[in-house]
């Protein structure tokens, strides 16, 4: 089952409710819960911003997945409006974007309703297994980047995640601080993955470092470059299978 419902983000938008994505499996029982960036994406094409979403809805039913998925529409306004947009409230570091120019840092702010007011709430109103073991997390592009910052700055939370095509260009040096700096338990499970046909001017090494990084930390880490893979949802919805058999990976 597909439900949904609004809510604000005060700290980020004052005044203004994004819709919240939750999909229950079709069986009794609780849970682990995967929460998700971007959640306009995942579901339904018609909601999708791009007119093609992840397919996540038709890949949990039809395979009875064990899951809940909890997904949190995006910020659709321009980084030049005084709230910013989604390339501020996805980055936990401030950065310089070649169209926007210069990026304000919200991804904690982002990241503390994840952990502080949305997580309780899906907790206390549905089936959940609410527990560090069976909370996970993921996204794509500066989703994918959140992930990685969640796994390395909330892992007391997040024991799992899934990074597809994470922006690490951008501040190639802050992503590799920010995982040597992570305090990450042995146990964390990661999928990240690259499209091979996103590959362009620096991208190629930011992912090996960032790939080494993570292995130097001695998590359960799978890097992945996904065949004719391009930056977009076309490509994430192949990569879903691959990430969902991480999340279980001896679950």
């Amino acid at each position: 089952m597909l439900e949904t419902f609004e809510t604000e983000i005060p700290q980020l938008i004052e005044g203004e409710e994004r819709r919240i994505y939750v999909y229950t499996p079709d069986k009794r029982g609780k849970f682990p819960v995967l929460y998700m960036f971007d959640g306009q994406n995942l579901f339904d094409d018609e909601e999708a911003t791009y007119g093609k979403s992840w397919g996540l809805f038709d890949y949990l039913k039809e395979n009875k997945v064990p899951l809940i998925v909890v997904g949190v529409e995006c910020n659709h306004h321009g980084e030049e409006e005084k709230c910013g947009g989604r390339l501020s409230e996805y980055t936990p570091f401030p950065f310089e974007d070649p169209h926007w120019g210069k990026i304000k840092a919200r991804g904690k702010i982002t990241m503390d309703f994840f952990v502080n007011e949305l997580k309780p709430y899906i907790d206390d109103n549905y089936p959940t297994k609410p527990d560090r073991k069976h909370t996970f997390i993921a996204g794509s592009s500066m989703g994918g980047l959140m992930t990685l910052y969640a796994l390395c700055r909330y892992n007391d939370v997040f024991s799992r995640g899934a990074s597809l095509s994470p922006s690490l260009t951008f501040a190639p040096e802050k992503v590799l601080s920010m995982i040597r700096n992570g305090r990450m338990k042995s146990d964390t499970v990661l999928y990240m993955d690259y499209g091979e046909k996103e590959f362009y001017g620096r991208s190629r090494q930011a992912f090996a470092d960032a790939t080494a990084a993570l292995i130097r930390k001695k998590i359960r880490v799978t890097s992945r470059i996904a065949p004719n893979g391009e930056h977009n949802e076309a490509s994430w919805e192949k990569a879903v299978p691959f990430f969902m058999d991480i999340l279980f990976y001896e679950g």
